[in-house]
């Protein structure tokens, strides 16, 4: 056994031992310690799986036939052989050898010892002061950069040790950041190329429903990037509280906590997961842009609205199922009823066979002119009293109903959130329109026609009183 190998075994020994230690009873500086600790001998422990997956490589390439080390132990490929020694995925076998290849001792055609491809990556690692993620990060920014027309050896020289030192003090992402500057002024003729490659590599891919749940994977240029990431960041800003809640999770969201002088104060606290939100928001955003007006620039109209398919029985009582194009499993009825009342969802009524009863009933839905006729008519929110959801992200509502042969008009038309619109569509409230203006009826006062409150929330008029 040499050396190198008994301290491996003396060291395997003494981690084992750490590995079974009850992080819970660490106090917090103990814990903090543990984990500076044990990223450092992480990092020599990396060090040395590279060199060895390297060295592997080199013993095993393809110039040397059948005499190479993974040819005589049964496997054509030097990543394929770790792979089944280690149990390691082939990605990261490949992975350990690229990095292996780069900081590893080299010798000359003649024999004569040579530096690594990387030196000062090389030193860095094999002191322990950067990890592979670090290491990795700044091979392939120098690839990338080595292809610039003013990728000379000093630059290159120079930009290997900046990244270096920054990776003994930084983050790994941050010096991914700091090495696409480097390839950027070092390839500046490449910027443009690179970022065409990126459009043609954006796509959207859609796997099979399963259970209901279908799998979306998007690969986003940078453009679109921006675009998710503020609507997710956005919409989950603290400072702003809890949105796109549904009618069940508004629910369990509400509390009352003690405010400073022992007053209980109603509050919303957002039960949702974090990824529940993201799609929450999307959702929302989407059916805003199937909202959008046909009118306008081309590039930012409407491209598709979604078919609702149900019979006009269910749809009438509001029982039963309806389905959603597009998808395998069905919705109950009362959800299409609040769905077909706003554009973007297109209704197909069938008789009890199927036939199909109608068709062009886009006339059902309420233009963008017509909204902002009812923004100027009720305010710029809800209706609902109390709510101040805006009326960018209402749903445009029948107050007598379309299926009760409501017309699609203003005098006919009003604004609510979709968590109202949910609790009309339930009976917690009634709405009814006076010469062209809404009022509002809590279903407790049903029997009591003097509980009819004006809903318009118009400052003007209120101004103008």
């Amino acid at each position: 056994m040499t050396e190198s190998l008994d301290l491996l075994e003396q060291a395997h020994a003494l981690l084992s031992t750490v590995a079974l230690v009850d992080r819970s009873m660490l106090t917090d500086d103990e814990l903090v310690a543990h984990l500076k600790v044990e990223e450092a001998v992480g990092r020599f422990l990396d060090a040395s799986r590279v060199l060895t997956a390297g060295e592997v490589a080199e013993r095993s390439r393809y110039s040397l036939g059948a005499d190479g080390l993974s040819m005589k132990l049964g496997e054509r490929k030097a990543s394929n052989f770790i792979e089944q020694v280690t149990l390691v995925s082939q990605a990261e076998a490949c992975r350990r050898i690229r990095l292996g290849l780069a900081i590893r001792l080299r010798q000359s055609f003649l024999g004569e010892p040579l530096p690594p491809e990387r030196p000062i990556v090389a030193e860095a690692m094999t002191h322990g002061l950067i990890g592979v993620d670090t290491a990795n990060i700044i091979l392939y920014s120098l690839k990338q950069a080595s292809r610039g027309s003013v990728a000379t050896p000093e630059n290159m020289d120079a930009a290997e040790l900046a990244l270096v030192t920054m990776g003994t003090k930084e983050s790994a992402d941050l010096v991914a950041d700091s090495g696409r500057l480097w390839r950027d002024a070092m390839d500046p003729d490449g910027i443009e190329p690179r970022y065409e490659d990126i459009l043609e590599n954006a796509m959207i891919t859609i796997g099979r429903e399963r259970n209901g749940i279908k799998n979306y994977n998007i690969k986003a240029d940078p453009e679109t990037s921006a675009v998710l990431d503020a609507i997710f960041i956005e919409s989950m800003d603290p400072k702003v509280g809890p949105r796109f809640l549904s009618e069940d999770d508004r629910a369990r969201a509400l509390m009352f906590v003690e405010a400073e002088g022992g007053e209980l104060v109603e509050t919303l606290i957002d039960p949702r997961p974090i990824e529940r939100k993201r799609i929450d928001a999307l959702r929302a955003v989407l059916l805003a842009g199937l909202r959008a007006t046909r009118e306008g620039p081309t590039d930012m109209r409407t491209v598709g609205s979604v078919t609702a398919i149900i019979s006009l029985k269910d749809l009438e009582a509001g029982s039963g199922f309806g389905i959603l194009e597009g998808s395998d499993e069905v919705i109950s009825a009362s959800a299409v009823q609040e769905m077909v009342c706003e554009s973007g969802f297109y209704p197909m009524l069938v008789g009890e066979k199927g036939q199909p009863l109608a068709h062009g009933l886009l006339k059902r839905y309420f233009t963008e002119a017509q909204r902002r006729a009812m923004i100027a008519r009720d305010g710029d929110r809800c209706i609902s009293p109390g709510c101040k959801r805006r009326a960018a992200s209402c749903h445009a509502h029948h107050v007598i109903f379309y299926t009760d042969d409501g017309p699609t008009d203003i005098d006919n038309g009003v604004l609510l959130c979709p968590a109202h619109h949910h609790a009309l569509h339930q009976g917690a409230f009634e709405l009814k329109m006076v010469d062209g203006m809404p009022y509002f009826r809590s279903s407790v006062d049903r029997f009591d026609d003097e509980a009819w409150k004006p809903a318009s929330h118009n400052r003007l008029a209120f101004a103008a009183a």
